[in-house]
């Protein structure tokens, strides 16, 4: 990847929506359904922050998907995973859960603890029309085994998916590519660089501190802790910037992909790409013809 010499400038920002699913945990969508087109391949993008059990506890008993992936980072806390392919998993802090749906799975994700703080990330990747019947596939990834590095300025990138500078990810993505980085930066002000093939939709979601994306002009937008920045597609990649000395030193996801262009029929948690094949997978899924 060359270097990045026009970076995108934000073209909005996003303020997210507070909301609750599975059985009542308490959380803010970032990406919804209005943003699918513009952000294709990513279909949803859910932020959990608590230290209250009452917010979390009731957890996401059996529910069915198919048609896309899901990726779940966890920032702190304990969550179990089981499903009805036969897998299980403990997804612990700094880990990440990938979960290809495919043709179908029901699942739970409940949490593994009684107090604390349970913070994290959902996003939902859509899958390329020939893959959305594809075998259901499941994987834990421990926060030792995400690949990781330290730019000389001091930013700690932990590369989820894609590559960064020469390492790679812990997961690779064909027809999508998406890239998944944590970025942790030092209580200093310094920037981060990364090259973006100009195709790919990008955002920025900020969990800590108030960093800046520098655009080509060099004018910079601070992005608020909780928010998310929509990146233009004008530019051959992203240019971030921390708070001076002394402020609460920043941490953001960024995260990109290849758009599929490919139609969306949701419903629910079910991402096809016509209407008729949504409702095969609601009456599959009534049949109990989920794997």
């Amino acid at each position: 990847m060359s270097e990045t010499t026009q970076p995108r400038r934000v073209e909005r920002l996003v303020t997210g929506q507070r909301t609750s699913d599975g059985a009542g945990v308490k959380l803010t969508r970032l990406l919804t359904q209005d943003l699918q087109q513009r952000l294709d391949p990513f279909l949803m993008l859910d932020n959990f922050a608590t230290d209250d059990p009452d917010d979390y506890a009731a957890g996401f008993p059996d529910h069915p998907h198919r048609g896309f992936e899901t990726v779940t980072y966890m920032i702190e806390g304990r969550m179990r995973h089981r499903d009805s392919g036969g897998h299980e998993g403990l997804l612990q802090s700094g880990g990440v859960q990938w979960m290809t749906a495919g043709r179908g799975l029901v699942h739970s994700e409940m949490p593994e603890q009684e107090n604390g703080r349970m913070e994290g990330f959902q996003l939902w990747l859509n899958l390329p029309g020939d893959r959305k019947l594809c075998d259901p596939w499941y994987r834990d990834i421990a926060s030792s085994d995400i690949p990781e590095f330290t730019t000389p300025e001091g930013v700690l990138v932990r590369v989820v998916a894609g590559e960064s500078h020469g390492t790679r990810g812990a997961v690779q993505r064909e027809k999508t590519e998406p890239l998944y980085l944590d970025l942790h930066f030092p209580a200093t002000q310094v920037e981060f660089r990364q090259p973006l093939p100009a195709s790919h939709n990008a955002f920025v979601c900020v969990y800590r501190g108030k960093p800046q994306v520098v655009g080509a002009a060099g004018e910079p937008v601070s992005v608020p802790r909780g928010a998310m920045a929509v990146l233009a597609n004008d530019g051959d990649g992203v240019v971030l910037r921390s708070e001076p000395q002394g402020s609460e030193p920043a941490r953001a996801l960024l995260v990109a992909g290849r758009p599929l262009r490919e139609p969306i029929a949701q419903y629910g948690p079910f991402v096809m790409n016509t209407r008729e094949q949504v409702l095969q997978a609601v009456q599959d899924f009534q049949r109990g013809r989920l794997a």
